[in-house]
């Protein structure tokens, strides 16, 4: 009978091999983590634009001075949409769970009762004390 006998001459090239499949297992894996990475950040802009991250209206109102001067998303229901021609000044409010706020804007009135996500600006005439004298919004863009 005759016996096989192995030895093992390349355990050099073994372990270079095992390392090379990390090395492609590990590159694999980086464009997977990627491509997770840049689904995860594309999902986030797409909710930030469906108004997930709408301020709610009570926190405006309670406390404007913390809003002086910054855009914050809104949303609700337009109610009492208002033009005032001689000064070409147009309003309506909006209304969500927390509350309502009027709003100024350029563009055409909303519909009454219409759903919408407006950006808009805050703003005061003045602050004294930490208390608001005089709040402004003011419609940027709408949705």
């Amino acid at each position: 009978m005759s016996q096989k006998v192995f030895v093992d001459h390349g355990s050099k090239f073994k372990n270079e091999r095992s390392t090379t499949g990390f090395r492609i297992m590990q590159k694999t894996t980086m464009k997977t983590l990627f491509a997770q990475i840049a689904l995860m950040v594309a999902a986030g802009i797409m909710l930030a634009g469906c108004g997930i991250n709408a301020t709610p209206i009570r926190d405006v109102i309670a406390s404007p001075a913390n809003y002086d001067g910054k855009e914050v998303t809104l949303r609700g229901i337009a109610k009492d949409a208002t033009r005032i021609p001689l000064v070409d000044m147009k309003s309506y409010v909006l209304k969500d769970d927390t509350g309502e706020i009027m709003v100024l804007t350029a563009g055409d009135l909303p519909k009454m009762n219409e759903k919408l996500t407006v950006k808009a600006k805050v703003a005061n005439l003045a602050i004294i004390n930490g208390e608001s004298l005089g709040m402004t919004v003011t419609e940027i863009s709408r949705r």
